[in-house]
């Protein structure tokens, strides 16, 4: 899993031990709408990818396969779709990424046994990058917290943590350990400061006032802190007026960075993110359909013109260098092929 598109290499390193089992502690209630995720026991070899495994420049950890947020527009989908596949399943339902969650119960045994900083590098170890780690079922399973304890007993680790769940500061004091001995980055993922739309495309998620709080409880905590803002979803939150309130209000709590990037529409993303845009953005359904290449990648074209954009708001926010000039936000609805 990894944050480049190759998600399903993790799982190269992860090979079964037998029949998958159920867990049968009881199941928490899960955030808006209603609906209780099932949670099922990966048996694994492996919990760290190593660059060349992912081809990405950093090693990836994820606790968990799945999502209880089940956000339409998550591209962890395809890593999910794989495990089921690779399990023996050949029928993949578009919801069970939140519906069934696979559990590295294993993950801490292994980790213990595996984790070799000399190993490491220059490269940081990436949390997240596939799946939310503080999704509610961390809340049970403490595989975060465990993982983030046993990183804290090394020096010199630089280590990163994705999550859009305020229950990350449930363990700053273990982050503020890892903080003091070695490099530690954290990003709150959020897209949009728009409740409405949150409730649409990301329902079961907290809301973005909830994720802003647990950004500033953070940064006033000493860690370094910041938004992943991802993905930018092409003619609904890529407009000025959308990116520059949430940098605003990012900066406002705290954060030390932005970082953004597009949407990527691979297949199993797309048999939950365009039903939603079908039923929210109807006019932009056709767009959609004909703008994504075989690998669920936007247009050069786009790509170029909404990094100049971010940058420009990232400026005049603070967020990027004040000494170079800032054109004119260029437009970019029609971007989006026709």
């Amino acid at each position: 899993m990894s944050i480049g598109g190759t998600e399903a290499q993790e799982h190269r390193g992860t090979e079964d031990r037998g029949v998958v089992s159920r867990l049968r502690a009881p199941v928490p209630p899960c955030p808006r709408p209603a609906r209780r995720a099932q949670f099922t026991h990966l048996p694994i070899r492996s919990i760290l990818n190593s660059p060349q495994q992912t081809g990405m420049g950093f090693w990836s950890l994820n606790p968990y396969v799945g999502c209880e947020f089940g956000c339409t527009d998550c591209y962890a989908r395809f890593a999910h779709r794989y495990v089921v596949e690779r399990g023996g399943n050949t029928v993949w339902a578009d919801d069970e990424f939140e519906r069934q969650v696979f559990v590295k119960s294993e993950a801490l045994d292994i980790l213990a046994l595996t984790l070799k900083p000399s190993r490491l590098g220059d490269a940081a170890i990436a949390i997240g990058t596939a799946t939310d780690p503080y999704q509610p079922a961390e809340r049970r399973f403490l595989l975060a917290r465990r993982i983030l304890e046993r990183l804290a007993q090394f020096h010199g680790l630089n280590v990163s943590l994705v999550t859009k769940s305020p229950l990350v500061t449930r363990d700053l004091d273990v982050l503020a350990r890892l903080a003091e001995r070695g490099r530690l980055t954290v990003y709150l993922s959020l897209v949009s400061v728009d409740v409405p739309l949150i409730r649409k495309l990301e329902a079961r998620s907290p809301m973005p006032q909830v994720r802003l709080r647990a950004l500033e409880k953070l940064v006033k905590g000493g860690i370094h802190a910041g938004v992943m803002l991802a993905p930018i979803l092409p003619g609904i939150t890529d407009g000025v007026p959308q990116l520059l309130a949430l940098m605003r209000v990012a900066k406002a709590a705290g954060a030390a960075f932005v970082h953004a990037s597009p949407l990527r529409l691979c297949p199993a993303v797309r048999l939950t993110f365009l039903p939603a845009v079908a039923r929210h953005f109807p006019a932009l359904l056709p767009r959609y359909e004909r703008a994504f290449d075989g690998r669920g990648c936007v247009t050069e074209t786009y790509a170029r013109a909404l990094e100049r954009r971010v940058e420009q708001l990232k400026r005049r926010t603070g967020f990027g260098s004040p000494e170079r000039e800032s054109s004119p936000a260029e437009p970019l609805q029609w971007a989006l092929p026709l």
